[in-house]
């Protein structure tokens, strides 16, 4: 099972050790789950985890972002997506994380963003809250 996890789902992993995303992680870690993303996500992941109002509640350094990072890297498959997809009109940059999902064929797409989270599924992949996910992934493991 592949799946992409949107940026807002990785910073509330970090945010909340304890929460959902942050167990999602936890199987991410043991090889239960395999997940894919995109420089793009890459670097958006990078840039968010910069912004004064996240890195005030993370209390992690510059090193600690990039060696963060650099460990998703190691975990995930990076892809390059080869199409541009216009599905989210109100918010544009949110058409990067499908692009990556489908790029990767991904089965699943967490995320936390409502706009995403209102397409319900595209091309085949589903669009789930992280307790959406982690509901269904209890059930079938």
């Amino acid at each position: 099972m592949i799946v992409v996890l949107d940026t807002n789902t990785i910073v509330s992993a970090l945010l909340s050790p304890n929460g959902t995303p942050a167990e999602i992680f936890r199987y991410l870690e043991a090889g239960k789950i395999a997940v894919a993303t995109s420089d793009y996500l890459l670097d958006e992941l990078e840039r968010v985890l910069t912004y004064p109002k996240v890195a005030r509640y993370i209390k992690a350094s510059e090193t600690d972002i990039n060696l963060f990072v650099k460990r998703f890297r190691m975990f995930a498959d990076i892809v390059q997506p080869e199409s541009n997809i216009n599905a989210v009109e109100k918010d544009p940059d949110d058409n990067h994380v499908l692009e990556c999902a489908v790029a990767a064929k991904a089965d699943f797409l967490i995320t936390g963003d409502q706009h995403l989270l209102e397409l319900e599924e595209f091309e085949g992949i589903e669009i789930l809250s992280p307790t959406a996910f982690m509901a269904w992934f209890s059930t079938e493991n």
